[in-house]
């Protein structure tokens, strides 16, 4: 299987397949080999439960065209360690909307937080899609609460534009100039 990646400084962003979907719900020693990367004990990263990953799997058997838009996984290239480590995960919700805007999102495991991998990440994401001319916009929703996810958010140089979708959550955005 040929992968669809990014890399970035210290991560490969590796787009969700079908296959690497379907390894993720059933065996974890194939989801490992797929990423070609050691996956932790406590995968998945906050805010990922089952209910997310079916839809992915759902989303993916729709749309297997739809590569890039949907899931990736963020593996740390861990040179002190001497191994490859997947340290969380993010995407879209699918390809750009009637009015040109992606909906991004990310988690990382606990152990790598704050260490400046879910912004490498997310910037790595939105610059590859800025790169698709019918890409006006991303946008990201997150909770009031997750200080550390807003500062990410303002370090990709979002702005906080608001309500979100739900009551409770707020929304950024970052226009595609």
């Amino acid at each position: 299987m040929s992968k669809f990646n990014l890399k970035t400084e210290r991560l490969e962003l590796i787009a969700c397949t079908l296959e690497i979907v379907q390894a993720e719900t059933r065996c974890r020693s194939t989801f490992s080999q797929l990423l070609d990367a050691r996956v932790p004990e406590n995968w998945p990263p906050p805010l990922n439960d089952e209910q997310t990953l079916l839809w992915f799997l759902e989303k993916c058997q729709e749309n297997p065209h739809q590569v890039g838009w949907l899931g990736w996984y963020f593996v740390l290239n861990d040179l002190v360690k001497k191994q490859r480590v997947t340290i969380g995960n993010g995407g879209f919700k699918g390809q750009a909307s009637a009015d040109g805007t992606v909906e991004i999102g990310y988690s990382i495991l606990p152990e790598y937080q704050n260490k400046g991998y879910g912004t490498e990440a997310v910037k790595a994401l939105v610059n590859w899609a800025f790169q698709h001319p019918e890409v006006k916009r991303a946008i990201a929703e997150t909770l009031p609460e997750l200080k550390a996810s807003q500062r990410l958010l303002e370090k990709c140089n979002f702005v906080y534009i608001g309500e979100g979708s739900k009551p409770g959550i707020i929304r950024f955005e970052l226009c595609n100039n």
